[in-house]
């Protein structure tokens, strides 16, 4: 068993080690939590690779004590030229495909995320200038990162469907294969750009000479995105989703994210008394489960880009709302399950600093290497996020110019009654919502430490990477009686690992009412828990 890690005055937690460690190091120097959290974005931006980068998408919860959490939605549109016309004139008629450059639809929103994070910074007293924030990130794309387990597997595993995508083989299989873990692997490229942010700012990125060269790049291969779409993007704050819980007030991104299933999730527990379960119990897994399915069905009916919906996501989040959905919950039958979204890949990282201001943050390019185009001058591989629009115009999420899409990220926050102050998130598409469940109701409901939360067996309903299969996974730590009664419940069991990374890389930190910072990092993948 892991213990969880304390600290006192300041605590980072990322899926990938370096990533907690950049973030550490900015808190020591006296840098508050944002200037942080955007040394640690742009580490692992540069040392996951395949999980996330420049090219991809984030969302914020920002939480000062005292004051209203906000947060930021670096989400980018479609492109002008994207329309279902543009793609049936290309031959593309029934859906976008995962790959290559008709994937690559929708302006990357990260490093404008990064921008409105640091101008907040400011407003905190933040003086660490934007170098220095990116200096690790800088250092380990010129230098070098030692390659993950996971990102050797996941590159042999999709090499056949990357390969044939522009740019692919030349920055992520150097030798002609998928690199060896532990073997060193540079992005000498991306170097380049991120010193150029660090010189000319980030708005260089969509209004200077980088961004001339970025969409130059994706027009040669294909991209509908052009200079223009670049030019009128820009990050936004908003006021988050909130939900209020028997332990205090909750909060997540509002659309176009699914941050209103997650808090859906937890208002159904906190209804059906999920305390009178246990935390590993088969009754426990059915109850989350069966909520999961009725938060995904609102899901699937209301949530688009905001400026579509007919419903305000708030109004959804009502007491009266929330026990309606719980009223549906059988606590002693599974409910019929269709098809959920599929997986994606993301990191999560938190970050609390010495003032107790705290920050959730997460990174993506969607699937595994984005579209897997990576764009020639600057080494930038591009997500995929917009092959979730559907070509059919009768769709909640059809495409249009201009139109946001459907997100699966939503990172969380909670400020407890007891004093206490969560972040905690994680990766994995469908994965999210019921990892997020699983970790707060162990730490808040049943008293389990943020580490133990994390490492304790987990479940997912839903596919995993490269199956078809909606079943409701298992992983093989929980006792055989639990499948047995959730097979008697009626639910389709598969069993996965002991720690299987297809129900995500969680991550959490909890601040005490005394200042005592305490947090888990997942055992299932490349994090930790970085203190001080």
């Amino acid at each position: 068993m892991i213990n969880p890690i304390c600290g006192t005055r300041g605590m980072a937690v990322a899926p990938h080690g370096l990533a907690a460690q950049s973030a550490l190091e900015v808190l020591r120097e006296g840098g508050n939590a944002l200037e942080a959290m955007i040394a640690a974005a742009a580490t692992i931006a540069v040392s996951y690779p395949h999980m996330n980068g420049i090219g991809g998408d984030s969302f914020w919860l920002i939480h000062v004590p005292g004051r209203a959490p906000r947060g930021i939605d670096a989400c980018g549109a479609a492109a002008r030229a994207a329309s279902i016309e543009w793609y049936a004139a290309r031959g593309i008629t029934s859906s976008i495909p995962f790959r290559g450059a008709v994937a690559a639809n929708t302006v990357a929103g990260t490093i404008s995320g990064w921008n409105l994070a640091l101008s907040l910074s400011r407003k905190w007293g933040g003086r660490l200038p934007l170098k220095r924030l990116l200096d690790d990130a800088v250092n380990y794309a010129e230098h070098g990162v030692a390659v993950t387990k996971h990102q050797s597997e996941s590159t042999a595993m999709k090499r056949g469907e990357l390969e044939p995508q522009p740019g692919f083989s030349e920055m992520f299989l150097p030798s002609g294969s998928a690199p060896a873990a532990g073997s060193l692997f540079r992005q000498p490229r991306l170097a380049a750009t991120l010193k150029r942010l660090a010189r000319a700012g980030l708005e260089d990125f969509y209004r200077g000479k980088l961004a001339q060269a970025i969409a130059s790049d994706l027009a040669a291969v294909g991209s509908p995105l052009t200079l223009k779409d670049f030019n009128g993007h820009r990050a936004k704050l908003v006021v988050p989703l909130a939900l209020e819980h028997s332990l205090g007030t909750l909060y997540n991104m509002p659309p176009p994210t699914q941050g209103l299933v997650s808090l859906l999730i937890l208002g159904m527990l906190d209804v059906l008394k999920v305390e009178s379960t246990g935390p590993l119990s088969a009754d426990y897994v059915h109850l989350t489960v069966e909520a999961t399915k009725r938060a995904f069905g609102v899901r699937d009916r209301y949530i688009t880009d905001p400026a579509y919906m007919t419903i305000k996501a708030q109004d959804l989040l009502a007491p009266g709302k929330i026990r309606e959905l719980a009223a549906k919950v059988d606590r002693d039958r599974a409910a019929p399950w269709g098809e959920g979204k599929r997986p994606a890949d993301t990191v999560w990282l938190g970050v609390v600093d010495s003032a107790g201001r705290a920050v959730s943050m997460i990174q993506s390019i969607y699937h595994e290497f984005g579209s897997g185009v990576v764009l020639e001058k600057s080494g930038i591989h591009w997500q995929n996020r917009g092959c979730g629009f559907s070509l059919d115009p009768s769709a909640l999420n059809h495409l249009r110019p201009g139109r946001k899409p459907f997100h699966t990220l939503n990172p969380a926050l909670a400020v407890l009654r007891d004093g206490r102050t969560m972040v905690y998130g994680t990766m994995g598409g469908d994965g999210q919502p019921q990892t997020q469940a699983a970790v707060f109701t162990r730490i808040a409901v049943f008293g389990m430490d943020p580490q133990a939360a994390i490492t304790a067996p987990r479940w997912l309903l839903g596919r995993t990477w490269g199956q078809t299969s909606d079943a409701l996974k298992l992983e093989s730590r929980f006792p055989a009686s639990v499948s047995t009664a959730l097979g008697s419940y009626g639910h389709e069991i598969e069993m996965l690992q002991d720690f299987d990374e297809n129900v995500g890389h969680a991550g959490a930190i909890v601040r005490h009412e005394n200042g005592v910072l305490e947090g888990g990092a997942d055992p299932r993948g490349d994090g930790l828990v970085a203190a001080f």
